[in-house]
């Protein structure tokens, strides 16, 4: 099974485009690292691949069919800021459930305690927020996982602590990752494979 997206093309407004022609194909247990300028669609193309937007150019397909529309998506998208990506409304055990059982040993490792489940979005650090965001993004279903400046906000432990879960995870699930960070060290340090993007194409 694998993350393709064919002939990329994103814009805001009719002729103004933030990229176009983009080719990217990510393989199982692959860690593929991308770099590049602000401004150049990196955070666009997190969205496509996880089936947020639509590409106004070219496709998005998983094993050669279109991410599916309903349900859980294979494709999973971890943002910068965790606030964003939960419902404020929904207790923290409600929010993992939305991925279906999640192994108690990835909870274990993202050092979540039991006593936060029942908590809300808005009693929780945005470290410890996060910590749900990924262990909701591992869920049983999940192929690909899509990191957009995943740690960029934490403290070096909870960065390590996450990232150290995430790769673990990835060998034994052989599951396939995009990491999108301006970390370079941290690109280098993770990745097999740095894709480099230039300024947007017109």
């Amino acid at each position: 099974m694998y993350l393709e997206g064919n002939g990329l093309g994103y814009s805001y407004r009719k002729g103004s485009w933030i990229f176009r022609g983009k080719e990217l194909v990510i393989a199982p247990g692959e860690v593929v690292g991308l770099e590049g300028p602000s401004g150049c669609g990196k955070t666009t193309l997190a969205r496509l691949l996880a089936g947020y937007d639509k590409p106004h150019e070219g496709k998005v397909a998983l094993n050669g069919e279109p991410l599916p529309e309903h349900g859980y998506c294979p494709v999973q998208l971890v943002f910068q800021h965790p606030e964003k990506a939960v419902n404020p409304r929904w207790s923290m055990q409600r929010i993992l459930q939305e991925a279906g059982e999640i192994e108690p040993g990835i909870l274990r490792s993202l050092a979540i305690e039991d006593v936060w489940l029942s908590r809300w979005p808005n009693e929780l650090s945005g470290g410890e927020l996060q910590r749900f965001c990924v262990a909701r993004a591992l869920g049983p279903g999940t192929r690909f996982l899509i990191a957009d400046e995943m740690t960029t906000m934490l403290d070096a432990i909870s960065q390590a602590q996450i990232w150290t879960t995430v790769i673990e995870v990835v060998q034994k699930r052989n599951l396939g990752v995009l990491v999108i960070s301006h970390e370079r060290n941290l690109v280098r340090r993770l990745c097999s494979r740095v894709i480099q993007w230039n300024e947007p194409s017109k």
